[in-house]
Parts: structure tokens; sequence; C-alpha cells
């Protein structure tokens, strides 16, 4: 049959399913186009301008306090930004933390200084007495009350507390320098010379015979004056500094460094002097007194006057400490002592005055100055204490040189020696 004219043809199904792969092909590619189109031709540049019109919006709002600004979003909706441009800092600052594992700094150590336990002592009374044993003066068979008993009670007694030599001129020597003794001072100096040739030896000690030691030689007096802490000596019926002395018992005047000095007459006083120095405030006192007797004064009756002077002194209730022995026990007679403590020195200038005998224990039987005894009283010191440690006339010295931080001189440098430590320095606190 022949169609007619006014009938349009329908294409055929192959024709139509052609059409549509082709719109779909085509639809692909518009849109792989247009996505490389808006990522490079200013998408998101039109997402920023878009951001800051809406910041411009919300400060104009804020600025006409018609509150916070309302933003239109992509559906049409309006919303309220959580902050305003006012409140929002254009800078965040950075907190940095440490990592979880991060080592943790080192703390550098700081070394403490260890107590030495010693206390604060300022003042020190040193009352050396010419001759006197243990038991006679402060043992059992002592005639003092006052010296046997009183004191003790107030203090602290060293029972077994030696002298170092013979001869009570030399042992107040070692106890102002760590000098052992010569023939002459061992003597009592009967002639007034020079100590020759006064070398001196690897152990500080001045070699040679004579009584007046050099300049040169180091003593406890000469290491005060150079820190500054001053001494002066008390010595009861004689003053200033006779050359030679009418006293051999004086041992300050047998070193040419104190006698030579401008200073010695102000620095060797009569004992008057000490009840004017007393008043005056602890400061201005010295750090080392030295107090002796007359040679006819008893013992007694010189502690009868001195001590309580000295209890009531600004000096001695700040840091003061009170020492009280004897030079050397007797020699000769019955009371005879010649024992020694502690350790067998050599002494260079007399090498026969060390141990007969071996040491049965810490003492020894001869080469001493024989058992005098210390008496300690201070406010650092529980009264009515006693102490059976073994010490001497060096031990002393060590002490005072540790109490002002002074190096050792003399015999008092021996490792083997040993000053008082808080066993001595007892009271509580």
């Amino acid at each position: 049959m022949t169609p007619k004219k006014d009938q349009q043809a329908l294409p055929a199904p192959w024709a139509l399913a052609m059409a549509v792969l082709a719109m779909l092909s085509l639809g692909v590619l518009i849109g792989s186009v247009t996505r490389h189109l808006s990522e490079n031709a200013g998408f998101t540049t039109v997402l920023v301008e878009a951001a800051e019109q809406a910041e411009e919006e919300a400060a104009t709002a804020e600025a006409t306090g018609s509150g916070a600004a309302e933003v239109e979003t992509a559906g049409g909706e309006t919303a309220v930004p959580a902050a305003t441009a006012s409140t929002i800092p254009t800078e965040i600052p950075l907190v940095e933390e440490p990592l979880p594992d991060a080592p943790k700094p080192e703390v550098p150590l700081v070394e403490e200084e260890l107590p030495t336990g010693l206390p604060e002592v300022k003042h020190v009374f040193l009352v050396v007495l010419p001759e006197g044993g243990y038991e006679e003066t402060f043992g059992k068979a002592s005639n003092s009350s006052f010296l046997s008993q009183e004191l003790p009670e107030q203090g602290e007694l060293l029972s077994n507390y030696y002298a170092v030599t013979k001869g009570g001129l030399a042992n107040q020597i070692a106890l102002l320098s760590g000098q052992g003794p010569t023939p002459a001072t061992a003597a009592g100096c009967p002639t007034y010379g020079d100590v020759l040739p006064a070398t001196e030896s690897p152990e500080g000690q001045i070699e040679g015979d004579g009584c007046m030691y050099p300049t040169a030689t180091k003593t406890l007096l000469g290491q005060l004056t150079e820190a500054k802490l001053g001494w002066k000596a008390y010595r009861e019926g004689a003053e200033g500094c006779p050359n030679p002395p009418p006293d051999a018992a004086n041992p300050l005047l047998y070193f040419h460094a104190i006698v030579d000095s401008p200073e010695c007459g102000e620095t060797n006083v009569g004992l008057p002097q000490l009840t004017t120095d007393l008043q005056s405030p602890a400061a201005k006192f010295p750090a080392l007194a030295y107090l002796s007797p007359a040679p006819e004064t008893p013992a007694e009756k010189f502690l009868e006057l001195v001590v309580p002077e000295i209890k009531e002194s600004l000096a001695y209730k700040d840091g003061g400490m009170i020492a009280v022995t004897f030079a050397q026990a007797p020699q000769e007679g019955e009371a005879a002592d010649e024992s020694g403590c502690c350790l067998d020195l050599d002494f260079p200038n007399l090498p026969d005055a060390g141990s007969q005998a071996p040491a049965t224990g810490p003492v020894h039987e001869h080469g001493g100055g024989g058992r005098v005894g210390l008496l300690l009283l201070s406010p650092f010191i529980e009264p009515g204490t006693t102490s059976e440690a073994y010490f001497n006339h060096f031990s002393l010295l060590i002490t005072i040189e540790e109490l002002f931080e002074l190096e050792r001189i003399g015999y008092a440098a021996e490792p083997a020696l040993t000053g008082f430590d808080e066993s001595i320095f007892n009271a509580a606190g």
C-alpha cells in the first residue's frame, strides 16, 4: 500500500537507541568540561568572596546595632554565625605542648654543705693554769670544790685530756702554735735567745734550740690577726711586751711576730683590762681571749674571779666558750705524770722525748706532759656532762682553728689528730 502524503514516517527502533546513547555521551562530556572549568576558572574564589561578603554584612549589622548578621545559605534559609567578625581573632596563638614521650629536662644538682658538727662559737676564753694533775684538780683528790664540783656542774669535763710534752712553757707554746719543744723551752727558757738554726721541717716544725721563734713561724694568734678576728692576752700581774720577759711562763713573748709587732702592747694587757673589755658589745670583743694567772695565784682563786664575770658578759652569751686546762701535770714528786695521749709524736728537737715503751692503748706511758683534764663551759654544751674521749693540747688547737675556719698548723695538721665534734658540743638544738 502506498502511504499517504500527509503522514510522517517514524524512525526505526535502532535509530532511537543510537540517539539516546549519543545524548548520554554528550552529557558526560559537558559535565567533565564544566568540572574542569570550575576548578581552574575561580569557583573556589567565588566561595571565598561569598564568605568575605558575609563577614562584611555581619560587621555592618553590629555597627548598626541590628545584632548578629544573618547569612543566606544555599538552600534559601538564614543562619546566625556563632561569632561576629569583631570577636574572631585574626591570629590564633599556637601553644606548644611537649610530646607525651619527650624526655624531661635535667635539673642540675646543687651540692649542699654538710654540717661539720661544730656550733657557731664566736668568742673563746682560753684559761691556761700553770701546773696541775687531773686527780689533784678535777678528780676525787682535789681540795677545790669550785674546780672539781661547781664548775663541772656548769659545763662538760673531758677527763682524758693530756698535755703534749714536758715543760709548762713548752706546752703553752705548743697550744698556740703546734710547735714541739726545744731543749730550752722544755727547761723553761733559762736563756732568752732565738731558736737556731731555725730550719723548717716538712711537717712545719722549727728545728733547732732556743726560745724565740722566727717571725715566719705560724701561730694561732697570727692566723686570727690575718682573718681580722682579733685576739688579746689578759695576764695577772703583767702587761706589755718586755724583752726579755721577767715572767718566763708567758708564751706569747716567745714569738718574734708578736714581740716585734707595734700592736704588741695593745694585745698583751693586764688582767684588770678584762673587766673593762667585757662591758663592750659582743661584736667588739676579740675572738680569742688568752687568760693566765700570776705564778703565785692559786687556780681556784683565779677561776672564782674571772669565770663568773665572763659568763655575765655579752661576748659569752653571744656564742662564747670558756676552756680551762693546765699547761702540764707535775713532772716530779709523788704525783709525777709523764703520760701522753693519742699519738706518739717524734719531736725533731727532742729525739728522745717519744714513748719509751710500746703503747698499750691510746695513752702512752712516757713522753708526754701528763693527764691534766679540760673543762668546757658554753651555751653549746650540756651542763653537768663528762667525756672520756682522748684528747690533748693539739686537739684543742685544732678545735679553735676549725671553729674560726683557719688552717691547721704545726702538729695540729697531723691527720691522726682530731678536734672536738658534736659529741663534745652536746647541747640540745
